[in-house]
């Protein structure tokens, strides 16, 4: 039997010289692997230079504002916001924790549960910080529901009747200019601020006039005008008014206040001596009111002439 090996072919005789580079060039290329930050030799970067731990970074001038190699995007300049800046407390405020939300709202909870339903009014009354218009030896009673003594003889009047007044005088509507009569410390014509697209306040005393000044200037209320003057004789000037509100007892309400009321408008005042009514005059005519006759009331006598 023939064992003979089967036939296989011969290798291929090693080509020399120009013939082998050209078939090398024919075979394809093994791929390459990916670029990588462990494998390339190429820095990877965003086109911002390092910053140092615990140095604050810098916009890049134009002249660094490019990447350190072809293949990375150009960030932009990072933008530095700086930390919010702390507004500190006036020591006044600080004392008694008066600067908290919790005791203005507990004020107008109160006076909610005591009958004031505008909710304009009473957003107006929490947005005022009462103890900032009382003498610091009083600051702890001012969100007491208390008339408290501001000199010479004149009171801040209560929160709820600060409140009454203004919500009786507005009757829901939208007020455009609006006159007090009797700033005192400035507290009302604050919270008729906060109601009121314009407000005239006048006072006949002048130290409570500059007193009203001062602590009304932090609050920054342009459309609170401050007036000094006899308050009986209102502002005629700046007349016709939507409301009045008027902080004193009269035995009658002055006729030139009656005068200044805008048709449609109301009066909100005190009337009588040792008994006095809390009345509401609405003006319904050129030459009409109507009276109501409101709570029992007690305040300071109003007066005529200035007092400087």
């Amino acid at each position: 039997m023939d064992r003979r090996k089967p036939l296989t072919p011969a290798p291929a005789p090693r080509r020399e010289g120009a013939e082998a580079r050209a078939a090398a060039a024919r075979r394809p290329a093994a791929p390459l692997p990916p670029v990588t930050a462990a494998n390339s030799n190429t820095r990877v970067t965003t086109g911002r230079p390092p910053v140092a731990r615990g140095t604050p970074a810098r916009p890049l001038r134009p002249d660094e504002a490019r990447a350190t190699n072809s293949n990375t995007r150009v960030a932009p300049a990072r933008l530095i916001v700086p930390a919010p800046i702390q507004v500190r407390t006036p020591a006044r405020e600080a004392n008694h924790g008066l600067n908290s939300e919790r005791m203005r709202a507990a004020l107008v909870a109160r006076l909610r549960a005591q009958g004031i339903a505008d909710e304009r009014v009473l957003e107006a009354v929490h947005a005022i910080p009462r103890h900032r218009f009382v003498d610091e030896a009083l600051a702890s009673r001012a969100y007491e529901d208390a008339a408290l003594p501001i000199g010479h003889g004149q009171t801040i009047s209560q929160p709820w009747i600060v409140a009454r007044m203004i919500a009786a005088a507005r009757n829901g509507r939208e007020l455009g200019k609006v006159l007090e009569v009797g700033t005192g410390c400035g507290y009302q014509a604050a919270v008729l601020a906060g109601v009121a697209r314009e407000v005239y306040s006048i006072e006949r005393i002048k130290a409570l006039h500059e007193l009203a000044r001062n602590q009304l200037r932090p609050f920054r209320l342009p459309h609170v005008r401050l007036v000094f003057g006899d308050g009986m004789l209102g502002v005629p000037s700046a007349a016709p008014f939507d409301a009045i509100v008027v902080a004193a007892a009269g035995l009658k309400i002055p006729d030139a206040l009656l005068a200044q009321l805008a048709v449609g408008g109301r009066l909100v005042a005190p009337e009588g001596g040792a008994r006095q009514r809390l009345v509401m005059i609405e003006r319904t005519g050129a030459q009409s009111w109507v009276r109501t006759e409101l709570e029992a009331v007690r305040f300071v006598p109003l007066q005529s002439g200035v007092l400087l």
